[in-house]
């Protein structure tokens, strides 16, 4: 799975730790989810979706690995 959670925060001027304390996780978490090294929850997925406004799948996509 790969993601543009970078792109959106930033879009959103948050850094790692306001997007974090933002969804109750740690700014590792967050590092790690925009390093692709985390695939988080669909509770986390939606909690994202709320900051950003959009659908999941607008930053969330499959790769053909997946």
């Amino acid at each position: 799975m790969k993601n543009t959670l970078k792109v959106e925060r930033a879009i959103l001027n948050l850094t790692q730790e306001e997007l974090a304390t933002l969804i109750g996780v740690s700014r590792q978490t967050i590092n790690s989810m925009e390093a692709n090294r985390y695939v988080p929850s669909t509770v986390l997925a939606l909690k994202l979706s709320s900051i950003f406004k959009k659908p999941v799948n607008n930053f969330f996509s499959l790769t053909e690995d997946d």
